[in-house]
């Protein structure tokens, strides 16, 4: 790959994430030395075409956000919560604002809308080419999703931290 191109992975259909709802997904990412490692993320969607993802981690301690609730939002829907220390962070901008962690901030990823799918940009995701028995290592968040023979490239840069327009 050159280095005016970008790797990215188509993660989900848009439309697989309803307006104010969020989407976790378990991954794979390739470390700097090679090594394959879980790669636990979620995408918020916000309004019609707004997407927003995060590592789902929490700055406090790295547990999931939707640890024990399996949600991802407070009670008022207005903030991300962690649901082990109820952390509050800013949907948009991934700030801890309340809690343990304020001040802190989930990590950002960059996402773009490309053909009507949600792609995760600039991450080197490893294929997991190896059938998954239901039975081992339980997903607490009830959400996987293969992205086997979806990795594209394209041209380009992308930034994280603030919503993609849809590229057509």
């Amino acid at each position: 790959m050159s280095a005016d191109q970008i790797e990215v992975f188509a993660i989900c259909h848009a439309e697989s994430i309803a307006p104010g709802e969020a989407r976790s997904f378990r991954l794979s990412r390739r470390t700097e030395d090679g090594e394959v490692r879980p790669f636990p993320i979620f995408v918020v969607r916000r309004g019609g075409r707004d997407f927003f993802g995060y590592v789902n981690a929490c700055p406090h301690n790295g547990t999931w956000l939707n640890i024990s609730t399996g949600g991802f939002f407070n009670r008022a829907r207005t903030h991300l919560e962690c649901g082990r220390h109820k952390a509050q962070f800013d949907i948009e901008s991934g700030l801890c604002v309340e809690g343990g962690c304020k001040g802190k901030s989930l990590t950002p990823l960059a996402l773009t809308v490309i053909g009507g799918d949600v792609c995760l940009c600039g991450v080197p995701l490893a294929e997991d080419d190896q059938p998954r028995n239901p039975f081992d290592e339980p997903d607490e968040t009830m959400e996987i999703t293969s992205i086997r023979d979806e990795r594209m490239l394209i041209n380009g840069s992308a930034s994280s931290g603030a919503p993609m327009a849809e590229r057509q």
